[in-house]
């Protein structure tokens, strides 16, 4: 049984952790207003790219540029994003999870996946089951995101679809909702996916000024430069989101930690007082008999 000596080091032991998780929670909160900020900012210009980029699709033919065409089922490429630091509750394994159900059922039928990995704890929880599927890491980048980290990384990946490496390409990430809610993404991201509409509806042509190929030419890399700069982003503010909360969890596990030690202490030390008196008590009556 504990004695007092190991709760009261216990009690500081616990306090001095929930300082840290505090400080932690605190960082994140702030670190999160600016990332949440950054995602709001860059979402209607996403929606809209994404919206025109689609709608193009869906008038062009497959054979109008290399990012329309559709391939079989030899190889695919899945990017996913998660962070190089960790503490951040579920935000990593709710992405590695996905991977690995999507690397084991394989539903589309691939003869080979592999896996272009953002961030380095993505690396370490997948690295013993699939770790020959790890074609490359990029470590360091998620705490300072701008649009040329993810333009290097669109360029690599759309090289990676033209030289027909791979078929098919898929981006992972968490999308933010809110400080409690991340909710797992896996948009595919090449071939480009034409608008869905409806049988009746009139589909009209485009018009392109100077030509068809200088307009495809520009717009479809750029396409998959802003979805991946845009899933960077929202991972970003869904890792903050979460690493705050799991800070604030933790905070309060701490502090009902501590209440329980406190009264645990408290007992025994009642108890040690009690056992003295009692003692005290004997051996003066034991005088006086």
């Amino acid at each position: 049984m504990a004695n007092l000596k190991d709760i009261k080091k216990r009690i500081g032991t616990v306090k001095n952790t929930s300082q840290i998780t505090k400080a932690m929670k605190m960082v994140s909160a702030a670190k999160l207003r600016k990332a949440q900020e950054a995602v709001v900012a860059a979402r209607p210009y996403a929606d809209k790219v994404q919206e025109v980029i689609s709608s193009l699709a869906l008038r062009e033919d497959a054979d109008a540029h290399p990012l329309l065409g559709k391939r079989g089922k030899k190889r695919a490429l899945l990017v996913l994003m998660t962070s190089d630091r960790g503490l951040c509750g579920g935000f990593n394994s709710s992405i590695t999870r996905k991977v690995e159900l999507f690397l084991k059922e394989n539903p589309e039928g691939y003869e080979a996946i592999d896996l272009m990995i953002i961030g380095r704890k993505g690396k370490e929880l997948l690295k013993r089951q699939f770790g020959e599927k790890i074609i490359k890491v990029y470590e360091d980048l998620t705490g300072s995101i701008n649009y040329s980290t993810a333009q290097l990384i669109g360029q690599e990946v759309v090289e990676g679809f033209n030289s027909e490496t791979y078929d098919t390409v898929y981006l992972v990430y968490n999308a933010f909702k809110s400080a409690m809610t991340q909710i797992v993404t896996m948009d595919q991201l090449l071939p480009i996916v034409p608008k869905e509409v409806e049988e009746d509806t009139l589909v009209a042509d485009y018009i392109y000024e100077p030509n068809q190929g200088e307009v495809l030419a520009q717009l479809l890399p750029k396409y998959v430069e802003v979805k991946i700069f845009r899933g960077l982003l929202e991972s970003v503010a869904s890792e903050q989101g979460s690493r705050m909360s799991a800070m604030d969890s933790a905070s309060k596990n701490a502090s009902e930690m501590i209440g329980k030690l406190t009264l645990q202490y408290n007992r025994l030390r009642q108890a040690a007082i009690t056992k003295e008196l009692m003692e005290i008590i004997s051996g003066s009556e034991s005088i006086k008999g």
